[in-house]
């Protein structure tokens, strides 16, 4: 394996940090990567090189995938939680990024404000990765993107169907749609739009505002939600359970796109409030493939940003 030729250090704390031809070749490393461990073969760039995982929001699937991806590329992980480093209570944050990053080699956050990861990259000596935040969850919709283009090949040209929260996935999907090329279709309750400032796009020409889910979803290739309450917004959940009613994901909607459309959900999800379990448990359900291409692309991102591109 050759590494590419130096490069300033990167962060990747949302979508919009790389571009296209950043994108296919993370996608073609995350499918050698995939293939290879499925063959049990070993694939290990980061020898020696250590990982850093900030956790102010808990996470199962993101902890798992980016910890274990980190020891099958050879290298090692230190695993922080709130009891352990208070990004900016203990001590400042930017304090914490210049300690932090003098001892390991990559840093791996899952906060709240997005400002926080941003003063944390902007301090660090080491390539920052945002592994969620309010407004951003960038390495979720790698993943959601990588499994589409497993299953029905290129993104670009296609539709996108997003019903529920406008929240940092739906923010997330619009950042992607005008990069890669594709539509997406956004229905969320009233109160709950998506707002286009936070997503930083630069036209509104990538996706479409639909008041009806079911119409959001007509003629759709991809139909994807998320929970109605994220991680942080415990406090409003009645209410948005009756905001919410009528977005969820059922098998009219699917019935609405495409045959072959696909439903996705990063998990963990709630059977019967946003998806029917018919849905989800069904046919056209790859997200179980979409969980575990957490790992797969999140490997291929660790050794983007500390080896540049590699052949």
């Amino acid at each position: 394996m050759s590494a590419g030729s130096p490069q300033p250090i990167r962060h990747y704390l949302q979508f919009s940090d790389f571009d296209a031809a950043d994108y296919a070749h993370l996608f073609a490393r995350a499918a050698l990567i995939k293939k290879k461990f499925k063959a049990y073969e070993r694939h290990q760039p980061l020898v020696d090189r250590t990982l850093a995982m900030i956790f102010e929001k808990a996470s199962t699937r993101t902890r798992v995938s980016f910890e274990a991806g980190m020891y099958q590329l050879g290298g090692s992980v230190v695993h922080l939680t709130t009891g352990d480093s208070q990004l900016g209570r203990a001590e400042p944050i930017e304090d914490s990024a210049k300690v932090i990053s003098r001892m390991v080699d990559l840093v791996m956050i899952r906060t709240f404000e997005q400002t926080k990861i941003e003063a944390f990259a902007a301090h660090s000596r080491v390539p920052v990765i945002n592994g969620l935040t309010n407004e951003f969850h960038p390495c979720q919709i790698l993943a959601d993107i990588f499994t589409y283009i497993e299953h029905r090949g290129s993104i670009a040209g296609k539709t996108v169907a997003w019903v529920g929260d406008g929240n940092n996935m739906a923010n997330t999907w619009l950042q992607a749609s005008e990069i890669l090329g594709f539509k997406v279709h956004v229905s969320t309750p009233s109160g709950y739009e998506v707002d286009q400032s936070i997503a930083g796009l630069r036209s509104g020409d990538s996706y479409e505002v639909f008041r009806d889910p079911m119409e959001a979803c007509r003629g759709a290739d991809l139909v994807t939600t998320d929970v109605w309450t994220s991680m942080g917004y415990e406090a409003e959940n009645e209410t948005r359970r009756t905001a919410f009613a009528d977005w969820c994901v059922d098998t009219e909607m699917m019935r609405a796109a495409q045959p072959d459309a696909l439903f996705m959900h990063c998990l963990p999800a709630h059977r019967g409030e946003e998806v029917e379990a018919d849905v989800i448990d069904g046919p056209q359900s790859v997200v179980w493939d979409e969980a575990e291409n957490r790992m797969h692309v999140q490997k291929a991102l660790m050794e983007f940003l500390l080896l540049g591109k590699v052949a």
